[in-house]
């Protein structure tokens, strides 16, 4: 989820959009989708010098998925695609440094290339670890959404040897035109101000935590009513935890700041047309943060990539729309 950041919304994408390339898997050939899914059990993980909090789900065959969640999220926003696709691939979702159960790095840099470096660290050294040890090590089903699409996208482009198939949901391409209502609270845009924005903190401090999770939710999913109210209640306890961390804000203004100079300059689609890897593109068509106008611009500069737009669908579409973004990343995956 990219939450926090101001930018435009754009009319929804309501019709459907053509992808023959993209094939879609058998739904009968996906896990289960338990409406009452515990998130998966976590631990940290060291590999390359980097520490990060890992939920893994099991899963069939011998390459893993790893799973990156956006700026607003942590690594349960993948619970039921993850289960979903566990008929094909056991699962890692990250906590990027810095949010969820993840602690910084020694850097402190949650700028999104710092993160990319502290994963595409941890993803090098881990496969390491695995070979030495006779586990297998080879290259990984990469998913990310938003920001962690964005991430996803420069280690596919940067390391392609560690990425078997990519497939970016919603990934935050550069989109700079402001508008409030692309934030979950209008007072965000003022409370990124030095010194103006004092009053905003401290007042969105103040604020019940289950009134921000709302809207949160309200901003991220087209029709909120998809989100259950399980999920609903662990975001509620992500953020209270998150409260009591001492560098939760500085990571996430750290982020938002860093996303937004990525985005004023050409270099993420520079990295887009580096990418050599099988891709597969899903947008929610009615994505309030950012905007679906992007989706076939991201595909034509992904060589080689497959685009699937869910109409009716917000920014979290494997949140919102598990089983349909579970069909495709299973047909992209049974090809690769």
């Amino acid at each position: 989820m990219v939450a926090g950041t101001s930018l435009p919304v754009q009319p929804p994408v309501t019709g459907p959009v053509p992808a023959p390339d993209a094939p879609l898997a058998d739904p009968a050939t996906l896990g289960e989708l338990p409406v009452d899914r515990a998130p998966w059990p976590g631990r940290t993980v060291t590999a390359g010098g980097v520490s990060l909090h890992v939920r893994e789900s099991p899963g069939e065959g011998d390459t893993e998925a790893v799973y990156v969640h956006g700026l607003a999220g942590s690594a349960t926003n993948w619970t039921d695609l993850a289960g979903l696709l566990g008929t094909r691939a056991p699962g890692l979702a990250v906590d990027l440094p810095g949010f969820g159960l993840s602690e910084p790095t020694a850097a402190r840099d949650f700028t999104p290339d710092g993160m990319t470096d502290a994963l595409l660290c941890w993803l090098a050294g881990r496969r390491e670890q695995c070979a030495r040890d006779g586990r297998g090590g080879g290259p990984v089903h990469l998913v990310g959404n938003s920001l962690g699409g964005l991430i996803s996208m420069t280690i596919a482009a940067r390391r392609p040897e560690l990425v078997r198939s990519l497939t970016l949901i919603s990934p935050a391409m550069p989109d700079l035109r402001p508008d409030p209502r692309r934030l979950s609270d209008p007072r965000m845009a003022l409370a990124m101000v030095p010194l103006l924005g004092r009053g905003a903190r401290r007042a969105l401090a103040a604020e019940p935590l289950r009134d921000k999770a709302e809207r949160i939710v309200k901003v991220c999913f087209a029709d909120p009513a998809r989100g259950s109210e399980r999920r609903l209640e662990e975001l509620v306890t992500e953020h209270a935890h998150r409260a009591t961390l001492p560098w939760a804000t500085e990571a996430t203004d750290a982020a938002t700041r860093g996303l937004l100079a990525l985005w004023a300059g050409r270099s993420v689609w520079r990295r887009a047309a580096r990418v050599r890897v099988p891709t597969l593109v899903i947008w929610g068509g009615a994505d309030r943060v950012v905007t679906p106008r992007l989706a076939r611009r991201t595909a034509a500069a992904l060589p080689g990539s497959r685009l699937v737009v869910l109409p009716g669908t917000g920014h979290v579409a494997q949140i919102e729309r598990p089983q349909e973004v579970g069909r495709a990343v299973a047909g992209l995956w049974d090809e690769a």
